[in-house]
């Protein structure tokens, strides 16, 4: 099977800067990162298909190879290892990229400390806890200047009773009869090539070598309890739109002791009643009389933190755009804040009063208005 081409999977063009090409594959990485989605080798395929495009793409030497010869020009060299394993990606692009929200590695704020961590529940005592997603809707205040939320949720918590073991005492195990208490299982497998050992954890005792004779009559056996939870989520200010935050081990706790999952918290923007969003400036349009747009005047109009005077200078056009700086929203994790751009408007009223006719048309008649 013919290989894709790098810049078709990574929907970048062949003048693409490296900024945008770390975009391009961040944005693929989360999206087909096997944390979020487990089981799923289509996923897990293109997760290593576009770490193996960047790393061709991001080194000038090869990338230049690869616009010359094409996949023919990976072969048979040092230039770049390709990805059978995704744990060979993670080792090998931690470093490239900072967190969205102050983590140290792409991976960190989106999936609990990258997929070391993730994979590693997997090896630990007891069956690990599922993810839980939340949405959590926002104004644009709240977005611009950071929030606390309290939510809350219905979720497994690890039993009281028995401290999430599911056992009634610390003697109420016995040796699994399935692994024998070695918490894996083997199987032997030949082929043409030799002989292959494939060792997997215990699915009857979940790769702890034991199981629970006598179970906790609170959680029957299971570890945890379903119930209603509180829980307390910062929100940095000058989060957007779809972007998420992962709060690590607040998911479902796992059965049998294991480890808890996460809650990922997608942020949704409230529409608001003045403001239009771009970026982090805001945009608000501001209505005045062709009298006040002649002459100049001073307005009071809402910011995100309360009202604000703004002068209109004499002779202002319809269509300009006025700034207020650093009016708009707070920068994610940097100093600063957008503008709040005020676009002008001229109001033309579809009634008018006899007397403000005359006074029009008196206007109209003056040497130094010109109407087409």
């Amino acid at each position: 099977m013919s290989k894709r081409d790098y810049y078709e999977i990574l929907g970048v063009g062949r003048d693409v800067s490296k900024d945008e090409l770390k975009k391009a594959y961040r944005k693929l990485a989360m999206k087909y990162h096997p944390d979020r989605n487990p089981d799923d080798k289509e996923a897990e395929e293109k997760f290593k298909e576009a770490a193996e495009a960047y790393e061709v793409l991001n080194n000038e030497q090869t990338k230049a190879k690869y616009d010359r010869f094409g996949h023919a020009g990976m072969k048979g060299g040092q230039d770049f290892h390709g990805y059978s394993n995704v744990n060979d990606i993670f080792s090998n692009f931690s470093d490239i990229f900072g967190g969205s929200f102050g983590g140290s590695s792409i991976f960190d704020d989106f999936f609990g400390g990258g997929g070391g961590q993730q994979r590693s529940r997997q090896r630990s005592q007891g069956t690990p806890g599922s993810d839980l997603k939340v949405t959590l809707k926002l104004t644009l205040e709240e977005i611009s200047a950071g929030v606390s939320k309290k939510i809350k949720i219905k979720k497994y918590k690890k039993c009281g009773s028995c401290n999430g073991t599911g056992a009634k005492s610390a003697s109420a195990y016995k040796t699994c009869s399935v692994c024998n208490g070695a918490g894996e299982v083997r199987q032997v497998s030949k082929s043409l090539f030799g002989q292959f050992v494939n060792i997997q954890a215990c699915n009857n005792c979940s790769g702890s070598g034991k199981v629970i004779s006598d179970p906790c009559k609170t959680c029957h056996g299971e570890g945890r309890s379903y119930e209603e939870s509180t829980i307390k989520i910062n929100i940095p200010a000058g989060v957007s739109e779809g972007s998420y935050m992962t709060l690590r081990g607040e998911g479902n706790s796992g059965k049998h002791g294991g480890p808890a999952g996460d809650i990922i918290v997608i942020f949704k923007e409230i529409t608001h009643d003045y403001f239009r969003r771009d970026g982090d400036n805001i945009v608000y349009d501001l209505n005045l009389s062709y009298p006040e747009l002649v002459m100049g005047t001073e307005v009071e109009i809402p910011t995100l933190n309360g009202r604000a005077k703004l002068k209109i200078d004499a002779g202002t056009e319809p269509g300009k755009y006025l700034k207020m700086r650093e009016k708009g929203v707070q920068h994610l994790n940097s100093h600063g804040a957008g503008d709040q751009l005020v676009k002008i408007h001229v109001h033309i009223p579809k009634k008018i009063s006899s007397k403000e006719k005359e006074l029009l048309k008196e206007l109209q008649n003056q040497p130094n208005i010109k109407v087409d």
